[in-house]
């Protein structure tokens, strides 16, 4: 039934689409691996075939694979031999594609954008210029709030803004700082949501006096810039951002931070986790940076978000726990915990761990940067992935979801901000 309707959709609209031929044919699977050795074929497999790896399959939760038709048969070979079973999930991820477009399109034309008190609508997805346009207005609506930082340009120079929201003007020492950020991954577009949620709930439409008044707020909602509109425009699944290279352009900006950066990250260009020719190599790397470097001390709380996998992650990437690890799982369940009571029935709940024992290792990530820099809690939170309404699962955005993606995770992150905020006030009387 949904196969029909997209095809009949395609056949009136299919010009509409042509950006989408890149990935025509390819199918996404989800494999299941029994133990260590089966990982590791897998990875093999993503260098020599290049295969997108949406979710890395690990003993207990599967992963999901892209793979183009022309290498269907190999890698279906492939698993077969290893002993690795798999399934189609999705024949052509281009229907799937076409009707993300479908369904964005007509939330677009359904949404006012802006609310009457200057926010954003959550029933659609916002470009880059929408974003930028945005940020700039919000220091002249809520002057004395909010303060507009431009932190620099990226790669292909895109100025990379982000927003300061205090009630003190950041002059106030014994008020902790939280930092925010979204779209490190240009691909993951359904995170965005949610710095803008958090947008909407300290600046716009204030219910809970408390985080405002007691904690300043940095909010980044897209660290990619030049990879997010390239995702828009050209890729729908690009991950990296634009820099560009000899053979393939784009550095992972995850893979970019300079702890145990290279040890569990590809060398090669062409790879997803592409973790560039040095720690912080690329500009958007830097920002970050930067923004913990002036805050440290303050600094109490990052979160970096991502999709997909319904976790709550923290380091190191290597495996080793830090001092506090007792502590930030602790937290980090009550997050989760928060988030489970009111998320969409039909994601499961969020597990919570160390990032290399819940899924794989993995170096140079700016979690592992927070968390080496001092800031006593750093996670990197894994939105849901599946999609009811849009039959897919992963990058994929249902309109209707975006609202309650934002609403469900701001609810784990007052958990954090009014545990740091609690914690931070005893360590300074």
């Amino acid at each position: 039934m949904m196969r029909t309707y997209i095809i009949g959709f395609m056949v009136l609209f299919g010009g509409v689409y042509a950006k989408h031929e890149l990935y025509d044919g390819h199918i996404l699977y989800e494999i299941t691996v029994q133990h260590a050795d089966q990982v590791q074929f897998v990875s093999r497999l993503e260098t020599l075939l290049h295969v997108d790896v949406f979710s890395y399959a690990v003993p207990g939760r599967p992963g999901h694979v892209l793979v183009s038709k022309d290498n269907r048969e190999l890698f279906e070979n492939e698993l077969s031999a290893a002993g690795i079973e798999y399934k189609i999930v999705v024949e052509n991820i281009k229907d799937m594609l076409d009707l993300e477009d479908k369904l964005l399109q007509e939330a677009v034309s359904k949404s006012s954008n802006r609310t009457r008190n200057g926010g954003l609508s959550f029933d659609r997805i916002y470009t880059y210029a929408e974003i930028d346009a945005f940020l700039d207005d919000l220091p002249r609506l809520f002057p004395g709030l909010v303060t507009l930082v431009n932190a620099g340009n990226s790669v292909e120079g895109r100025p990379i803004k982000y927003i300061r929201i205090s009630t003190t003007n950041f002059q106030d020492p014994i008020k902790p700082v939280i930092f925010i950020e979204s779209l490190l991954h240009a691909r993951e577009w359904i995170t965005l949501p949610i710095t803008l949620y958090a947008i909407h709930k300290l600046v716009i439409d204030v219910t809970e006096q408390d985080l405002l008044q007691d904690i300043d707020w940095v909010i980044l909602p897209i660290v990619n810039p030049d990879g997010y509109v390239f995702s828009h425009a050209e890729s729908r699944f690009w991950r990296k951002n634009r820099a560009p290279g000899a053979l393939c352009a784009g550095v992972d900006l995850n893979r970019n931070f300079d702890v145990n950066w290279g040890t569990a990250s590809s060398s090669i260009a062409c790879m997803e986790t592409y973790h560039g020719p040095r720690p912080f190599s690329e500009p958007e790397t830097s920002i970050i940076r930067d923004i913990m470097l002036e805050h440290r001390g303050r600094l109490q709380l990052f979160l970096d978000i991502h999709s997909f996998g319904s976790l709550i992650l923290y380091g190191y990437g290597n495996g080793v726990l830090p001092p506090n690890g007792l502590i930030l799982h602790t937290v980090g369940v009550h997050m989760a915990t928060a988030i489970d009571a009111v998320k969409a029935s039909w994601n499961p709940n969020y597990t919570v761990g160390n990032v290399a024992l819940v899924l794989y290792e993995a170096s140079g990530s700016a979690g592992d940067f927070g968390q080496a820099v001092g800031v006593p809690l750093s996670y990197t939170y894994e939105l849901p992935g599946y999609r009811f309404g849009i039959g897919g699962l992963g990058f994929l955005v249902d309109p209707n979801f975006i609202e309650q993606a934002g609403m469900e995770t701001w609810e784990g992150i007052k958990v954090g901000a009014r545990y740091i905020r609690d914690n931070y006030r005893l360590l300074n009387v």
